[in-house]
């Protein structure tokens, strides 16, 4: 019984501490859309991001998972340039085969390997392969992501992790684990 008591206290804090940080991103959010500090708009702010806060279930947001120490924001501000910089480079490789004549694709799935850990760090990573113009992907099973890619690089697991994952999961290791 007491050892219910307990997980129950524990799971309570948990979740409290998921409305606290939901509540922190959506006020920080509403200010930075707004770019105004007047007491009107702090006020509508946080009365929004408080009645969402309280009224959300307990789930995952980006910050589950998120090792919260300097390395990680720093490492999570040099991931949002990695990530913009392989978007623009994705969409120009992808806009050079949308404009030759020839066509030149050699579409298929593939399979690669993640060593993260954190449920979290994996949503992320395929996201991340996903929102990158070329490749989705299609199923994580486990430390395994299935990716169609529109111009298949390698088929080797090693070789097509290298190219898909390596990257992206240099950072979000430091973020998330």
């Amino acid at each position: 019984m007491h050892m219910r008591m307990e997980e129950n206290s524990k799971k309570t804090q948990s979740n409290m501490r998921q409305k606290a940080e939901l509540f922190v991103f959506l006020f920080v959010f509403w200010v930075l859309l707004n770019g105004s500090v007047a007491f009107a708009t702090l006020g509508v702010g946080a009365v929004v991001a408080l009645s969402i806060s309280m009224l959300s279930r307990r789930q995952m947001t980006f910050l589950t998972d998120f090792r919260y120490s300097p390395k990680a924001f720093w490492v999570t501000l040099q991931y949002l340039g990695f990530f913009f910089k392989e978007l623009m480079k994705a969409n120009l490789r992808l806009a050079k085969i949308v404009l030759s004549p020839s066509l030149p694709i050699n579409p298929g799935f593939v399979k690669v390997r993640t060593t993260l850990k954190s449920p979290m760090g994996r949503l992320l990573l395929a996201n991340s392969i996903t929102l990158t113009p070329g490749t989705l992907t299609i199923e994580m099973e486990g430390e395994w992501l299935y990716v169609h890619w529109v111009s298949i690089g390698t088929s080797d697991v090693e070789g097509a992790t290298k190219q898909i994952v390596a990257g992206f999961e240099q950072y979000l290791e430091v973020m998330y684990g």
